[in-house]
């Protein structure tokens, strides 16, 4: 259209035109937005019934828009741009939820940092294969270029003055929204959305997709809670008595044990699942388990965040009481972090980790100086000829590198080792085709679904052969070694995990993975103890024999109240008594003084003998009995 045109038609446009034009085409946005949702409390349908949920849904994008129609007088480029991106992050949202069984959380937008931190190709494995979507974004980006060009002015440029005033306007309310500023907690809230901390999925599917990242940014995403240091003196002079007994027990003297942990990727039993009860794909698991302890283990994740369970089993502190450490080591802005790895540090040992990927991948790098590791032996540092089995390195490679760094002279060491052959997804064809396709499923599983299946089972198979080849290895060794294996999450096999069921009817979000600690040179009697990853480091520590401090030994006092409470999030939470509330309060307190290093002075003595701790306050107890 020649300029001429379109001035023509701007001059002659009546004022009350254009604002009717932007309401218009703003109602059109938001109907669009819970189009895209599918959610059933912002469907386009619900603006009659309940229209604060779909406007609210939609407000961060019509901010943005106006902020663009302001910028560049263009109505449907401005809206068409901002709908464009709403369904780029709808289809991110769907591949979440596909993989992992839950939605984007405003956490998961750090991750956006790892693609040129070597992530991009992990990350990217999991695109979608089919050439759809890709033409449907150039598409997208075609028309709006198109519109951009051809598209006539809706304002006049002598308006310049009023729309860069309302488009400051946009600017300041969109950079406050997204800034967490708490005057939106007054639209962004229980009282006037759909909000259940507990679980993201249930809150994005009332409130939509992007109110729930607005709730959980604003309400969730602002620090941590404050610790409240009486309520952390009341647990410690709870479990005073236990604890003396418990450090007390524990062998004086001695050689200290080297100590070997592998957290292995997406390792479970496959038994827990229906069909596989009889199953036969972890025979090591099950002969060392007869020679040690071990039992299921909840974690923190699932299907992804390998992070969040390896934080927690490093430092001994649950994610659970850190509404800002979603990501932990990406988020983490203390130089010094107290953890297992200083406390093995602290009575001679030499620490090494061990991973055969990225060193910078989920900013580990960083994230192991403040943790204590004296070094970091990464993918650079395996043998060039180091194998991969499918997209990532063998865990065969990885039990290589672990005997290499061990040593039968000088101090004890402790190796933590990271695998990463049975990462997802699961369409790259691992190296034995044959052997992959030999797997059977259970009735049900088909197509995809059921290669995924057999590919994962196919690693997971490896993983156990080379937990048992470790065992035997460190078994022949001069000096005594003690091997905790577990797995970090349960694999994101969401639709054969739907299928199926699991033997216990849990849910997958919550349901258990397993740990086994065992002194393969020396087995002893098999016990069983359900656990959660922040309470392996006090497990590990009793087990070879290391007075540490109180702190580890609280997490095994208190584990048969607190073990079941961690869980990947959305998950279902489990009923608690009233009890339990209160010491999973107080604990949050306890865990918020450890991080800030404040925990040591509220410590008492536990060497010496001392009157019987005071009773739980039973008004405290029924006061949180009372809550919903």
């Amino acid at each position: 259209m020649p300029p001429f045109a379109r001035s023509t038609m701007t001059h002659w446009r009546p004022p009350a035109t254009r604002v009717a034009a932007v309401v218009s085409m703003s109602l059109a946005f938001a109907l669009l937005t819970g189009l895209m949702d599918g959610g059933v409390g912002v469907t386009p349908l619900r603006i009659f019934d309940q229209a604060r949920y779909p406007l609210a849904n939609a407000l961060p994008g019509l901010l943005a828009a106006w902020l663009l129609l302001a910028l560049t007088r263009r109505l449907l480029f401005s809206f068409g741009l901002v709908l464009l991106f709403e369904a780029l992050l709808y289809q991110v949202n769907a591949l979440k939820v596909a993989n992992l069984g839950n939605p984007l959380m405003p956490a998961d937008f750090q991750i956006i940092g790892q693609l040129r931190k070597g992530g991009a190709h992990l990350l990217v494995g999991y695109l979608p294969h089919s050439p759809w979507p890709y033409l449907g974004l150039l598409a997208g980006i075609a028309l709006i270029v198109a519109l951009w060009r051809l598209e006539p002015p809706l304002f006049a440029r002598r308006t310049r003055g009023k729309r860069l005033a309302s488009g400051a306007v946009s600017l300041v309310l969109l950079a406050s929204l997204l800034g967490g500023i708490t005057l939106w907690n007054k639209l962004y809230n229980a009282r006037v959305l759909w909000l259940e901390p507990w679980s993201a999925t249930s809150t994005a599917n009332h409130s939509g997709l992007v109110s729930s990242l607005m709730l959980y940014h604003l309400q969730y995403g602002q620090g941590q809670h404050k610790a409240n240091p009486a309520a952390a003196k009341a647990l410690i002079a709870q479990t005073r008595d236990e604890l003396r007994k418990r450090l007390a027990s524990l062998p004086t003297g001695g050689e200290r044990p080297d100590i070997v942990v592998v957290q292995s990727e997406s390792f479970f039993d496959p038994a827990i699942m229906r069909g596989y009860q009889e199953s036969q794909f972890t025979p090591n698991l099950d002969r060392l388990e007869r020679q040690g302890s071990s039992g299921a283990l909840h974690v923190p994740t699932f299907g992804g965040g390998t992070i969040r369970t390896e934080f927690e089993m490093l430092t001994g502190l649950s994610l659970r009481y850190f509404d800002e450490l979603q990501f932990p080591y990406l988020t983490l802005n203390q130089k010094v972090v107290p953890s297992l790895v200083r406390t093995l540090r602290a009575h001679g040992y030499t620490t090494t980790a061990i991973h055969g990927n990225d060193p910078a991948f989920w900013n580990r790098t960083a994230a192991f100086k403040a943790i204590g590791f004296d070094r970091f032996v990464s993918k650079g540092q395996f043998p060039k000829n180091a194998p991969n089995d499918g997209k990532y390195m063998a865990d065969s490679a990885m039990t290589d590198e672990i005997m290499r760094q061990l040593r039968d002279a000088g101090p004890p060491q402790f190796l933590f080792a990271i695998s990463i052959e049975a990462h997802g997804p699961y369409d790259v064809p691992p190296t034995d085709t044959d052997a992959r396709d030999a797997i059977e499923v259970p009735a049900g599983i088909t197509g995809r679904d059921k290669l995924e299946l057999q590919t994962y089972l196919y690693h997971a198979e490896h993983a156990d052969a080379e937990l048992g080849r470790l065992a035997k290895l460190l078994a022949r060794r001069a000096r005594p070694t003690l091997l905790l294996f577990y797995g970090d999450h349960l694999p994101a096999l969401t639709n054969s995990f739907h299928a199926t069921g699991f033997v216990d009817g849990g849910d997958m979000l919550s349901e258990p993975g397993v740990w086994l600690l065992v002194d393969p040179r020396n087995p002893g009697k098999a016990t069983r103890e359900s656990l959660a990853s922040w309470m392996l480091p006090g497990k590990l520590l009793e087990a070879a024999g290391i007075r540490a401090d109180p702190y580890y030994a609280l997490t095994q006092v208190l584990a048969p109240q607190l073990a079941a409470l961690t869980r990947a999030p959305g998950a279902p939470q489990p009923e608690m008594t009233a009890e339990q509330k209160v010491i999973d309060q107080d604990m949050a307190s306890v865990a918020l003084l450890r991080m800030k290093g404040k925990l040591d002075a509220l410590m008492p003595p536990l060497a010496a003998s001392a009157a019987a701790p005071p009773a739980r306050p039973q008004a405290r107890i029924a006061a949180y009995g009372a809550r919903p």
